[in-house]
């Protein structure tokens, strides 16, 4: 039987198994939320309302100054989106927005995903492969190149990140969310804590476009378990560039095709000295419209997911 949402769960408890056991479990969830312990629904994970530190006063200017910020409850994605995934998402809406702009560098040389050419069509594809083609949903299905499909996406446009996640029912991360996921309560300089980036942490020092998959490094992970924060592939946020310290909830935020676009963490090929939660860095619109072998994103919402899945730790 399933159960009811966390909220309703410790009336079930009583009612099912008594007024006894019902106040162990009421001490239990009580514990559990001093803890903070992450919370996990389908591979996405809550980052817990609160105030943060976020910039630094030892980088670049964009960076500074260190301030305070606070940030609502979100849930963001706890991998990259990856190449197969985001093959379902062309094959479902197409390579272009419907006011032209790509959402995929399909032509670029460093694409992990290419259409295949499936048996009585007459298109031509980007490149042709031998997978079969039963049950694909076009003639000419986008697949991610073998061996990548697990690795995150790269030569994803800001609109295609944009547009996968709205096609999920979610969005893309502030920066100032992507940070506090990255940050938690304190000043940490990297997800896991104090301790210099080494390779059991975090994908970075690689040749060009060496990425690895995502959820390779758990110990990586940032205080909410959110993983491959730093390295593998900087990530688009929906924030606009603007100078610290700016509050959050109050606008322009939101990236809407003027000035610059807010992009986060680092990449596989990023040397270890530039690694640092704090990192900011951006795009103009024509940035923005091209996909890069940097950049890759993950999505994240405001609704309460509630339910949390049996893999809570």
């Amino acid at each position: 039987m399933r159960r009811p949402a966390a909220a309703a769960y410790s009336a079930w408890y009583v009612l099912q198994n008594g007024v006894g056991r019902g106040l162990l479990v009421l001490a239990a969830l009580a514990l559990a939320a001093s803890l903070h312990l992450p919370a996990v629904a389908d591979g996405i994970m809550l980052v817990q309302a609160g105030a943060f530190w976020m910039g630094r006063d030892d980088g670049a200017p964009e960076e500074a100054p260190l301030h305070r910020v606070y940030v609502r409850d979100v849930w963001i994605e706890r991998h990259k989106v990856t190449n197969a995934e985001f093959a379902a998402f062309l094959n479902a809406v197409g390579r272009t927005t419907s006011t032209g702009e790509r959402r995929f560098d399909w032509d670029d040389a460093d694409a992990r995903i290419h259409r295949i050419a499936c048996a009585g069509t007459q298109s031509a594809p980007d490149r042709r492969a031998p997978e079969s083609c039963a049950g694909a949903p076009t003639a000419n299905p986008w697949v991610a190149d073998p061996g990548f499909e697990r690795h995150p996406a790269v030569e994803v446009s800001w609109f295609g990140a944009r547009d996968y996640c709205a096609w999920r029912g979610r969005r893309l991360p502030t920066e100032a969310e992507w940070e506090k996921a990255a940050r938690g309560d304190d000043r940490r300089p990297y997800p896991w804590g104090t301790a210099p980036p080494a390779p059991h942490l975090a994908v970075f020092g690689r040749p060009y476009n060496a990425t690895e998959p995502g959820d390779a490094r758990p110990a990586g992970a940032g205080p909410s378990g959110v993983q491959d924060l730093l390295g593998n592939l900087r990530e688009w946020t929906a924030s606009v560039l603007r100078a610290y310290p700016y509050r959050v909830d109050a606008g322009p935020a939101a990236w809407d095709g003027q000035g610059r676009v807010v992009v986060r963490g680092a990449s596989h090929d990023d040397p270890a000295a530039t690694l640092h939660v704090a990192t900011r860095r951006s795009y103009d619109r024509r940035g923005a419209a091209a996909g890069h072998h940097v950049v890759g994103f993950r999505c994240a919402t405001s609704e309460d997911l509630g339910e949390m899945a049996p893999g809570r730790r």
